[in-house]
């Protein structure tokens, strides 16, 4: 582990002195071999869906795992939106002349060596690749065993592009164990990492946060609300929950929990059941949910506290944009949070008042996306507060250092 990871900060000092028409054709390059080679992905990934057949996983992570041409040509899109990316490093983010005549500069730089560590989703291996190389960051990838073949295969194409314009290979790597314990080496790595990004399961944020000495920026859990306020458009507020829950429910964007406005509960729960319907959405609800629609599963606190990533959805009825207020930071983990209304003073009362890294008005929870947000991609959708929230682009993986010029100065 540590003969691998010397070499991956040796490679740091190399990508600090690419300039940014460099990283652009490396990328494009990369965009190209993934649509060239796109024959040998989908072979590996046919041996990891093999596995995860075998292995019972749910049908939300054989989703989240599963490449077909069209995803292979999202991940090429998506890279090639990232070299078309303005260059995130040497950016001058400030300046001015202290009264001694030295001229200070803040200036963007690369963070360094960036260990990325994620299950299931091969594309991250990609996406996290061309964000870290793009910032100039070397990008140490930890991927699920159940995506392996693929990650291989995805990563063995991204380092033949590098070697090709005299890079080294070391810039975009496999974590060579796989194993719980190869990951507890690599968060406690801080003489060679910089920077940790887990992108997973609750139990695996949980263990990466309380166990690294690596600084991390964390992905929390995805339970995101959305609220329909008594002042809604009650035919825009069904789609836009449909949308939430339904359109892709493995994700992390994707609506767990949903508030209606005690005002309209009648009429609303209705016309929310009849929309779910065709969807087979598992539809649990409060009691007062459960008094207009009886057949729905009845949902306990644990079902609030859950992030499903499955076709299924709590219902809690409060008392206004006060009671779906209190909800969401009870329950809440700060990822995306949604209201449904034409009521300008709640919306802004409720965009204002919650702390999540999205806040939205009329519109579903889904569009939390880094490419969505013209990013090309993000490296993982930040619940911290620092240093980054939100999804991650190329601009979040840089820090910054003081650039001091002189002419003789002293201090005395």
């Amino acid at each position: 582990m540590e003969e691998f990871l010397i070499r991956a900060k040796k490679s740091a000092s190399e990508l600090v002195k690419i300039d940014g028409a460099k990283k652009k054709r490396v990328l494009q390059d990369m965009a190209k071999a993934l649509r060239d080679h796109r024959a040998a992905i989908l072979e590996a990934n046919a041996k990891d869906l093999a596995y995860a057949r075998e292995a019972n996983l749910s049908a939300a992570l054989i989703d989240r795992l599963l490449l077909d041409e069209s995803r292979i040509e999202g991940m090429a899109r998506s890279i090639e939106e990232i070299a078309a990316l303005k260059d995130p490093v040497g950016r001058v983010l400030d300046g001015w002349v202290i009264d001694n005549g030295l001229r200070i500069e803040k200036v963007s730089i690369p963070i360094g060596v960036i260990g990325v560590i994620y299950e299931s989703r091969p594309n991250v291996t990609s996406d996290a690749a061309a964000l870290c190389f793009k910032s100039g960051n070397v990008a140490i990838l930890k991927g699920g065993k159940e995506a392996r073949h693929s990650n291989e295969a995805i990563a063995k194409l991204l380092q033949e592009s590098l070697k090709a314009h005299g890079l080294p290979e070391e810039a975009i790597s496999l974590l060579p164990d796989y194993s719980r314990e190869g990951v507890d080496k690599l968060i406690r790595m801080d003489k060679y990492v910089d920077l940790i990004i887990p992108r997973g399961g609750e139990a695996l944020i949980r263990h990466i946060t309380r166990n690294a000495t690596v600084p991390v920026v964390k992905h929390d859990k995805g339970l995101c609300h959305t609220y329909i306020d008594k002042d809604a458009d009650f035919d825009e507020a069904v789609r836009i929950a449909v949308n939430a829950k339904v359109q892709r429910p493995g994700v992390c964007n994707a609506m767990e929990t949903l508030l209606i406005d005690y005002a309209i509960k009648d009429e609303i729960l209705l016309k929310l059941y009849e929309a779910f319907k065709p969807h087979l959405t598992t539809l649990k609800g409060c009691a007062l949910t459960k008094e207009v629609l009886p057949d729905i599963e009845e949902a306990d606190e644990e079902d609030f506290h859950t992030e499903y990533l499955e076709n299924i959805l709590s219902i809690k009825v409060v008392d206004g944009v006060d009671g779906a207020i209190e909800h969401i930071r009870t329950f809440g983990s700060g990822h995306s949070e949604a209201i449904v209304t034409q009521n300008y003073e709640t919306a802004e009362r409720f965009l204002n008042e919650i702390d999540a890294a999205c806040v939205y008005l009329n519109a579903s929870t889904r569009f939390t996306d880094g490419g969505v947000f013209g990013f090309g991609a993000e490296v993982g959708i930040s619940t911290n507060k620092l240093h980054a929230r939100g999804p991650m682009g190329i601009n979040d993986l840089t820090t910054y250092k003081y650039k001091i010029y002189g002419h003789g100065q002293i201090r005395e």
